[in-house]
Order: structure tokens, then sequence, then C-alpha cells
């Protein structure tokens, strides 16, 4: 049998490979984070096999010409230590070009990134627990929906590093029963918004953006109070230390940390306004 590795784009529908590897490995995806993900560049992901097996998996998502964002970089455990993940690493980074590149690493593997030319540059905490919130009765709430979705789309052009209006379409979706998503506006604009969505194990709330701890707060129970009773996941931004009191004061405990690493300028991005990141696989 060949050992020689070959590496293709991932079609839409093998978009769940990658998606069932990151739940063995613990990672906790979205039920239905798939079309999403694939939409955000139908070219961003790839595998690699070997006598038509796929062994290993990489994202390298493009954001327009110039940000792209590495995930699901992994290798089935009876193929490690062979090289495989070195040579889709390198097809991964070369489908990026020279544009920014950003990625989420547990501590262990922050070397191995600096090494090709990756800085940390804040860590962020994964919150975890049980919702305790009542949904608040405020009239400046209003559901995510075709007719709000221009305003949120340029509300959080603020908070990355590049146009994502083709992902978000799809990781707002209001028609999916997995996920629901509020925004807030007041006298017209909206100043926060939020999603929730169903994954294997309980909800995450990402991302969290909100122009003021206030107004974060609401967004929170509104989203955490959709499932009250159940298990809820929120990674914030350490450096953001309203949204480290927010997990506090709802009582959701620290379980697991990433540091977000990029190779270029560090984009100047409003950390102390965003309560909780979109996703570690797609930034």
């Amino acid at each position: 049998m060949t050992t020689d590795l070959k590496i293709r784009h991932l079609s839409e529908a093998e978009i769940r490979i990658p998606l069932d590897w990151a739940m063995q490995e613990g990672w906790n995806p979205g039920i239905e984070d798939g079309p999403a993900f694939y939409a955000a560049d139908p070219q961003g992901f790839l595998g690699g096999e070997i006598g038509g097996e796929l062994i290993t998996v990489i994202s390298a998502v493009r954001y327009g010409d110039a940000f792209g964002f590495i995930g699901f970089y992994i290798c089935r455990r009876e193929h490690r230590t062979r090289g495989y993940g070195h040579q889709i690493w390198a097809e991964a980074m070369s489908h990026l070009g020279s544009r920014l590149m950003g990625l989420d690493a547990v501590n262990e593997q922050t070397a191995s990134y600096a090494e090709h030319g990756f800085k940390s540059v804040y860590r962020n905490i994964r919150h975890t627990g049980i919702s305790l919130c009542d949904v608040p009765m405020d009239p400046r709430i209003a559901p995510l929906g075709h007719g709000v979705f221009p305003a949120v789309n340029l509300y959080d052009q603020r908070f990355f590093p590049a146009e994502r209006e083709t992902f978000l379409k799809q990781w707002a979706a209001p028609m999916l029963e997995t996920r629901k998503g509020f925004a807030f506006i007041e006298d017209g604009d909206v100043k926060g918004y939020g999603v929730l969505r169903a994954c294997h194990e309980g909800f995450k709330i990402g991302p969290l953006f909100a122009d003021t701890p206030e107004i974060a707060d609401t967004l929170f129970r509104t989203l955490a109070g959709q499932v009250k009773g159940q298990f809820v996941v929120l990674d914030t931004p350490e450096p953001n230390t309203a949204a480290l009191l927010l997990a506090e004061r709802y009582e959701l405990s620290p379980e697991f940390e990433t540091y977000r690493m990029y190779r270029g300028p560090v984009p100047d991005l409003p950390l102390d306004q965003t309560y909780g990141i979109t996703s570690f696989e797609l930034g």
C-alpha cells in the first residue's frame, strides 16, 4: 500500500469529517457548524489521504485577500509523528499566501507555531457552567433575522480583521432550530449582538460583542436564558476584565484556555467590547 500523502480540498459533504474528529478530540463543535464553516471559504478545508483513506485534516479559511485563519489541525493518532501533519500544514500555509494569519493554540503548541512566525498576543479562557439566567424583558433586544442582519453585519466588522458576511449569514441563520441570535438595538443603532448554538455537549455563546458591560450582561442573560438549567460555554478574551467578571457573576468556571496567535501585524480590535469570541476554529 502506498504511503504517499495526497492532499485535496474537502467537499461540502465532507465538512462533517473534521467536525466529527474535533468532537472525538473533545473540542465540542456546534451541531450545525458545517454550513457556516464551508460558506466562509469553500476551498478552505483540506484533507490528506493515503490509499483513499483520510488521515489528516486542516482548515485554512480565507476571509478576502487580507486575512486567513487556521483551525481543525488534526491527524489520526495512528498516523502521527510520520510527517503527514507537516505536509498538510505547508499546503494550508500556501493556501493562505501572504495574508495576515490567525489561530488559537493550546499552550503546549505555541512554541511550534512560533517557529512558523506566529506570535502569542493574548489568552482566551473558556468558561463553563449551568445557565441560571432568566430572559430579561427588554424592548431593545431583537431576534436576529433578515431585517436586522445588514446592521449586525456592519457592526461585526469592527470586531474582525476582515469582512465575513457570507459566514455570518449562516452562523446567525434564524431558520436553524439549533441556534438563536439577538441584537441590542437602541435609538435605531446596533450596540451589541450574540449567538447561541447547540453543541454536542450543551450550548456555546459566541460571538458576544457589546459596546458596554451592561449591554453585554443583557445579551448574555437573553442568550443563556434560552437554555436555563443547561450547560453553557463562553470563550472570553483575558484582556477584557469585564468579560471575566461577567462569567464569574453567572457562576461559569474557567475550564480551558488557548492563545490567540497572529503571523503578521496584530489587528487593532476592540477586545474591551469582545465578551465572547466566535469560535476557536474560525476566529
